[in-house]
C-alpha cells in the first residue's frame, strides 16, 4: 500500500473535527443563544441554518477549483478560515441583536451563516476528496469511519468545554469563546496538514486541459456519467430519508410515549450512540479479517438503507397502533436499531463516494465530490423542513399526533427503500487502489500510456 498511512488518515480526521467544532457553535449554541437567551423566534436561527446549507450548493464550485490546482490542502485551510470568520461573526451578529443594534445584528447573521457554509464547502469538499485521492481501497470504510468518529468526539469535545465557559452568560462570553474556539480550530488544522499533501504534490502541467476547462463544462461531464448521477440521486433521496426525523423524534417520543424532556434528550443520545456503533460496524466493509469477509462497501450501504427502512416501519407501528401496543413497544431499543442502520449506510457510503469519486475521467475528483456534497446538504435541509411539514399537515388532516408522526416515518422508510434499490445499480470499482488514484508526482517513473 503506498497511501496515507492511519495516522495521516487521523490528521485529515482531526481537520474534520476542527471544521465540526466551529459548526456546533454556530447552528447550535448561536441557536440557543438566540431563542432562550434573546427570546427571539425560533424560525430565525431556523432561516440562518437552512441558509448555510443552501449556500454549500457551491460545493461542485470549490471541488472544481481543487481540481484545477491539484492541490487541496490551500482550499482546506482557506476554507477553515472563512468557516472560522463566520462563526466568530455569528457571535458577534448574536450580541448584537440582543443589543442596540438588532437590525444591524440580523444582516451581520445573514453573511456569517453564509461565511459558514462557503468555509464548510470549500474545506469539507476538499478533505474528502483528498482522502479519495490517497487512501487504498482496503481502507477506505475505515478511513470514513475514524474521520467521522473523529468528527462527533469533536463536537462533543466542543460543547461540553465551550459549555462550561459560557456560565454565566453574557455576549462577552459568548463571543470570546467563539472565537477562541474559530483561532484553536484554524491553528490545529494548520498544524495537521503540515507537509502532509507535499510528498505527493502532482507535476501540475500549465497547460493541461484541466486548466483550460470552464467549470459548467465540467459539471456537465461529470453528470454524464451514469455512476455519478446515480450516485448524486441516491444521496439525496438518503440524506432526505435520514434527516427527515431529526426535528420530529422528540416531539413524537413526548407527544406519544408521554417522555419527558429529559428523556426524549436521552432518547437522541441512544440514537447517537447507536449511529456511532453501526460506523464502527460499517468500518469492517471490504476487509477480511481471521479469513472471514465482511462484504463490500455497495452490500453495507444497500442493507443500512433496508434496515434503516425497517426501523422507521417500527416506529410507524407504534405511532400507528392502539395505546397497549404503543405502550408496551421497545422505543428506545427500536431508535438504537434506526441508529446502527443509520451508522453503517451512511459510513459505507462515504467510502462508497471516496471510491467513486476517482472513477472516470481524471482530474475531475474534486468536482465530483462536489456535486455529491451539495446533494447531501440541500437533501439534509430539505428532510428537516419536509419532515416538520409533512408531520404538521398530517396532524391537521388526521387530527391525532400519534398517527400523524407514523406517516412521516413510514413516508421516510419508503423513502429508504427507493435510496436501497439507487445504491444496488451503482458500481463501486472495489478494484480501484490508493495507487490508482494517486496523482502523478514530480520525477516518478511513467508508464507509456501516462507519458501520452
Amino acid at each position: 500500500m503506498t497511501g496515507l498511512s492511519w495516522f495521516c488518515i487521523a490528521r485529515l480526521g482531526l481537520v474534520q473535527a476542527m471544521l465540526g467544532s466551529v459548526v456546533v457553535l454556530t447552528t447550535s449554541t448561536l441557536n440557543r443563544v438566540m431563542v432562550v437567551e434573546l427570546a427571539l423566534p425560533a424560525l430565525l436561527p431556523g432561516l440562518l441554518v437552512a441558509l448555510h446549507y443552501a449556500v454549500q450548493i457551491s460545493r461542485p464550485r470549490m471541488g472544481f477549483g481543487s481540481d484545477v490546482g491539484a492541490r487541496r490542502t490551500p482550499w482546506i485551510i482557506g476554507g477553515l478560515v472563512v468557516l472560522a470568520t463566520g462563526g466568530f461573526l455569528g457571535a458577534v451578529a448574536t450580541a448584537w441583536m440582543g443589543g442596540a443594534s438588532p437590525s444591524a445584528g440580523l444582516a451581520l447573521a445573514v453573511l456569517a451563516f453564509m461565511l459558514v457554509g462557503l468555509g464548510v464547502s470549500a474545506a469539507g469538499t476538499s478533505l474528502l476528496t483528498l482522502l479519495a485521492k490517497r487512501v487504498d481501497a482496503p481502507r477506505r470504510a475505515g478511513a470514513a469511519a475514524l474521520v467521522w468518529v473523529m468528527m462527533i468526539v469533536g463536537f462533543a469535545v466542543t460543547a461540553g468545554t465551550a459549555g462550561k465557559f459560557l456560565d454565566p452568560y453574557s455576549p462577552e462570553r459568548l463571543m470570546a469563546v467563539s472565537g477562541t474556539v474559530s483561532l484553536i480550530a484554524v491553528l490545529v488544522t494548520m498544524l495537521a496538514l503540515w507537509r502532509l499533501e507535499g510528498d505527493a504534490r502532482a507535476a501540475v502541467q500549465p497547460n493541461s486541459p484541466m486548466t483550460a476547462t470552464r467549470f459548467r463544462a465540467a459539471l456537465a461531464e461529470v453528470w454524464r456519467e451514469p455512476d455519478a448521477r446515480r450516485f448524486t440521486i441516491f444521496v439525496f433521496v438518503s440524506m432526505v430519508a435520514y434527516s427527515a426525523q431529526d426535528l420530529i423524534l422528540e416531539p413524537f417520543a413526548g407527544v406519544v410515549f408521554g417522555f419527558t424532556p429529559g428523556e426524549s434528550t436521552q432518547l437522541s443520545g441512544v440514537q447517537h450512540g447507536g449511529t456511532l456503533a453501526g460506523m464502527l460496524l460499517a468500518a469492517l466493509a471490504g476487509r477480511r479479517l481471521f479469513g472471514v469477509g465482511f462484504g463490500s462497501l455497495r452490500m453495507w450501504t444497500v442493507w443500512g438503507c433496508v434496515a434503516s427502512c425497517i426501523a422507521l416501519a417500527g416506529l410507524a407501528f407504534a405511532g400507528f397502533g392502539v395505546k397497549p401496543v404503543t405502550a408496551s413497544w421497545p422505543l428506545r431499543a427500536n431508535v438504537f436499531v434506526m441508529g446502527v442502520a443509520n451508522g453503517a449506510f451512511s459510513i459505507a457510503a462515504i467510502g462508497s463516494m471516496m471510491a467513486l469519486a476517482g472513477h472516470g475521467r481524471g482530474g475531475r475528483e474534486g468536482t465530483r465530490m462536489g456535486l455529491w456534497g451539495a446533494a447531501q446538504a440541500i437533501g439534509f435541509a430539505g428532510g428537516g423542513l419536509i419532515g416538520t411539514a409533512l408531520s404538521d399537515l398530517a396532524r391537521w388532516l388526521i387530527g391525532a399526533p400519534g398517527p400523524a408522526y407514523a406517516t412521516v416515518f413510514a413516508a421516510e422508510a419508503l423513502l429508504f427503500v427507493a435510496a436501497a434499490l439507487l445504491a444496488r445499480h451503482i458500481s463501486v470499482p472495489a478494484g480501484v487502489t490508493g495507487t490508482d488514484a494517486l496523482p502523478v508526482m514530480a520525477g516518478a517513473p511513467q508508464t507509456a500510456e501516462e507519458r501520452s
